[in-house]
């Protein structure tokens, strides 16, 4: 069934059903509705989705929370109305899927929030990205925090033009995505534990460029895997043609593809990132992007460290500044088109004040074939890489700025002069000449 079929049906089914007589309200010392006194049952007790949905119709109208005490409860479906509140006892109130279908749903309502519950999939579910544990669409306010979601074949948490935070939950084995978050107006996703998911970890997604503002943060990732595609899965955190976004002060790693992935964004920040063993490039500025900072990040373990590329798409305009950057692999386990650089910038990009150490490759790549213009290297340390800077000389490539570098222990060329993927000289400061649109001043070399 699609989702938005799915969506329609709960929507219309869920709020009256006849059979169902919940008891009086049974309200607790701090003033929230228990479900267990109000007949709910744990185990043994079947599918709870219709009783569930009346006493959450009860504790809403009342204006009280609605408590669900520890156990696990089989029900599916449940709409979510404006102003509802459930909360779980921590680490032991599991809501089980009945059918494989999503949990909660909710559609055009707000001030949603959800506490300390365990949604469980049981390995069921669609695999198409577009379903989850948990659906919104078109809800602001939202606030879900501290909750677990897991074993699921789709997203833990699907969200589609909504506004709110996901904060403090664990995401475990799922088939797509932790969150998919499409469409945005403003989220805040922190503080987060991601684990084993099969496609993503965090995906910030619209359908075409616009403002965004969703804030990533403080999270921590791992073991992000990919089932298919070029790019688009097997991304710690993934952005795509979504603006104004900040990635910031996040523990990433075992990524499949990206540790970060911004995709044809404009005015993105990433900074502060921790991004380990990255299988392809662990950050990575790409096709149609505008306006990227990436600083203060360290990567450690990746095919290629940091890339700000396809200015044959449009992609221009960064600073790269005060990362750390080492051990590259010699290859990619994953994409084989990947090659051992350590930062690399196209266009209308400043490098400044990065290390970059331990590169069987290109330490700092300048430019590819003719796609460079207006590119600034100053005030670099790079180290223990077979070649220290490697700058694009061909035909028709633009012009840039090697300044103030400090270039060590380069095994077969300090600065270098690149026609595509061939070395066109070895001692680019020797030959400078040859290429007045390449300025080199006081780089040293040891």
């Amino acid at each position: 069934m699609k989702r938005r079929t799915l969506l329609r049906t709960f929507s219309a089914g869920a709020i009256a059903m006849p059979g169902i007589v919940a008891p009086a309200l049974a309200t607790g010392a701090g003033g929230y509705i228990d479900a267990g006194e109000m007949g709910l049952l744990s185990q043994g007790g079947g599918d709870q989705t219709r009783l569930l949905q009346q006493i959450l119709k009860e504790a809403v109208d009342a204006g009280r929370p609605l408590f669900i005490p520890a156990g696990n409860y089989f029900v599916a479906g449940i709409v979510l109305p404006s102003n509802a509140t459930i909360i779980g006892q921590s680490g032991d109130t599991m809501l089980t899927s009945a059918t494989g279908e999503p949990v909660f749903t909710s559609s055009w309502q707000s001030n949603i929030v959800l506490q300390s519950l365990i949604f469980d999939g049981m390995n069921a579910g669609n695999t198409d990205g577009e379903m989850g544990l948990l659906v919104f669409e078109e809800c602001a306010a939202i606030d879900i925090e501290g909750c677990r979601f897991q074993n699921y074949k789709d997203n833990g948490l699907y969200l589609r033009n909504c506004a709110g935070r996901a904060k403090d939950n664990i995401f475990n084995d799922l088939g797509q995505s932790a969150i998919h978050a499409q469409n945005s107006a403003g989220l805040l996703i922190s503080e987060n534990f991601i684990n084993t998911c099969a496609n993503g970890g965090i995906r910030v997604w619209r359908h075409e460029n616009g403002s965004d503002r969703t804030i990533v943060t403080n999270n921590h990732i791992t073991k992000i895997s990919s089932d298919w595609g070029d790019g688009q899965n097997g991304n710690g955190i993934n952005i795509f043609q979504a603006d104004e976004v900040v990635v910031a002060n996040n523990v990433i790693s075992d990524c499949a593809l990206s540790a970060i992935r911004a995709n044809s964004t404009n005015n993105t920040i990433i900074e502060g990132n921790q991004c380990l063993n990255s299988s392809e490039v662990a950050i990575f500025s790409e096709f149609a992007f505008s306006g990227s900072i990436i600083s203060n990040n360290l990567v450690d373990g990746a095919a290629t460290g940091i890339s700000i590329t396809n200015f044959d798409d449009g992609g221009r305009l960064a600073i790269c500044s005060n990362n750390i950057v080492r051990n590259i692999m010699p290859f990619s386990p994953t994409n084989p088109d990947t090659v051992p650089i350590g930062i690399f910038a196209e266009a209308d990009t400043a490098i400044n004040a990065n290390i970059v150490e331990n590169v069987p490759g290109v330490g700092i790549g300048v430019g590819w074939g003719t796609y460079l213009r207006n590119v600034l290297v100053s005030n670099n340390i790079v180290r223990l890489a077979k070649f220290g800077i490697g700058v694009s000389v061909a035909q028709g490539a633009g012009h840039a700025k090697i300044s103030d570098n400090m270039i060590v222990e380069a095994l077969e060329g300090g600065i270098v002069g690149m026609h595509w993927d061939e070395i066109a000289s070895r001692d680019l400061v020797e030959d400078q000449n040859n290429f007045p649109q390449i300025s080199l001043s006081d780089n040293s070399f040891a």
